[in-house]
């Protein structure tokens, strides 16, 4: 996504222009709230960025808003939390229109349980155990604020807030989760798995293609839509 969203801005501005990310994705990882930040001294209208920027960009990625921002914005270290939802068709039957959306388990799913053992993850611990082996941070400590999952007919969802993520983060959570949903462990389990730090101990991780980063919250003096 980056670089698309690079090279379309380079095409508005008609310099190179490089941005910044508030957070990366995984591949196949979706984002309704991703905010990047770029400097450049040419003067353009919000509203041509916006229409310039998505006249060259291709139809799965799309600039909603554009504003000037004050020199001490950063997009990545000025934010205050980041926001992400899960999404799980739970029935027999999988869906042909949100095969790409949501991840499809056809095992009945205890929502109840899920619940509960969520609760042990809120709050500041360290989320090695449900870190990738490849993650880059300089610490597994993390924040996570909230964490909501919801049934409706269907359709479950996993909303987390946190400060900062480290890499699938959230998917093994959420796979971690399921499992529970399913019986083949107890709600308790999560707290094991976030106290052994070990990510071996968690579990598979869910799909990335039911992963939405669905907002970004910054301080607000920096009036951020």
């Amino acid at each position: 996504m980056q670089s698309v969203v690079e090279d379309a801005l380079s095409t508005v501005a008609d310099e190179p222009v490089e941005v910044t990310c508030a957070g990366r994705t995984d591949a196949g990882v979706h984002a309704l709230g991703q905010v990047v930040h770029f400097d450049t001294a040419v003067d353009r209208a919000s509203r041509g960025w916006v229409l310039g920027a998505n006249s060259n960009l291709p139809d799965d990625v799309n600039a909603t808003w554009a504003q000037t921002v004050d020199q001490e914005f950063h997009a990545r270290f000025s934010a205050t939390s980041r926001s992400y939802r899960y999404l799980i068709l739970n029935r027999l039957v999988r869906s042909a229109l949100q095969r790409h959306r949501a991840w499809w388990v056809y095992q009945p799913l205890n929502e109840k349980d899920m619940r509960q053992a969520a609760t042990s993850l809120v709050g500041e611990h360290d989320f090695s155990a449900f870190r990738a082996a490849g993650c880059q941070a300089s610490t597994p400590v993390r924040d996570i604020r909230e964490i909501n999952i919801v049934r409706d007919g269907d359709w479950i969802t996993i909303d987390v807030t946190a400060n900062a993520f480290l890499q699938h983060m959230v998917r093994n959570i959420a796979g971690l989760l399921v499992a529970i949903g399913q019986g083949d462990e107890e709600p308790g389990w999560a707290e094991e798995v976030l106290e052994s730090c070990d990510r071996t101990k968690g579990g598979m991780a869910a799909p990335a293609h039911g992963l939405t980063l669905t907002k970004v919250q910054y301080p607000s003096d920096f009036d951020v839509p």
